[in-house]
């Protein structure tokens, strides 16, 4: 698939993923580019008077500066205690709805907002869909700059094969918190939820990109139209919807 026909698939979807988006609600935006389609298209609404009362909280400032930018109404850094729908990409998803994100940088920020949501809708292209989480994308860990190296050693008992993270210049990539990240190529993970409590456990470690049991919503743009995934609130089993 080209990227001019994978973006065009996450537009699809992003925009399907909008209609969820009623009057009066608090929204939490997205980081990354399929992020980006869903601010767009809420922007456009809002503009034309359809989304009255509408109050919107970014999850970095690169998408707090393109909110701003195209006049939808900000929360300010603290937040709201809920919101009531969330937006959002993600690197990797497992049949079970499963996450792995943070290759925008912004993996604390978006769990955050997840984790004050009421409805986290995530929206993909099909190539993002994995049997296994850590099968397609590496797992990003974000850590304080103070005593990185003892993480990286971390890291590598793991068995992530830890590789920091830079950006322009060759300098190490800073997240909107001051701190650096490592993508760890795990390779398919056999048990996310153990691995996402190891590194809960070690000091320095601020964050990684294991969403699990996060995502209500999965809206995935195919060639052959939009997929909407839902998880059953009372017994959690994922089924599909129609689109």
């Amino acid at each position: 698939m080209s990227d001019s026909d994978q973006n065009s698939l996450k537009r699809l979807a992003a925009i399907f993923a909008v209609r969820f988006v009623k009057p009066g609600m608090t929204v939490g935006l997205g980081t990354g580019s399929t992020a980006v389609h869903a601010v767009r298209e809420i922007a456009r609404l809002h503009t034309e008077g359809k989304l009255p009362g509408l109050q919107t909280f970014a999850t970095s400032s690169e998408i707090a500066r393109l909110a701003a930018s195209v006049g939808l109404p900000l929360i300010n850094a603290e937040g709201p205690r809920v919101m009531d729908v969330t937006i959002d990409g993600a690197d990797e998803v497992d049949p079970h709805l499963n996450l792995i994100k943070g290759g925008g940088g912004a993996l604390l920020h978006e769990k955050i907002v997840a984790q004050a949501t009421q409805r986290e809708i995530i929206v993909v292209d099909e190539s993002k869909i994995s049997p296994r989480l850590g099968t397609l994308h590496s797992l990003p860990v974000e850590v304080i700059p103070f005593g990185r190296s003892g993480q990286q050693s971390f890291l590598e008992e793991l068995g992530g094969h830890p590789v920091l993270r830079t950006g322009v210049g060759g300098v190490p990539f800073v997240t909107d918190e001051g701190n650096h990240i490592y993508d760890c190529a795990f390779g398919p993970i056999e048990n996310p939820e153990k691995l996402a409590a190891k590194l809960r456990s070690r000091s320095g470690v601020v964050e990684h990109g294991l969403f699990l049991g996060m995502t209500h919503d999965l809206i995935i743009g195919t060639p052959q139209g939009i997929r909407h995934l839902q998880r059953n609130p009372t017994n959690g089993k994922i089924v599909e919807v129609s689109a």
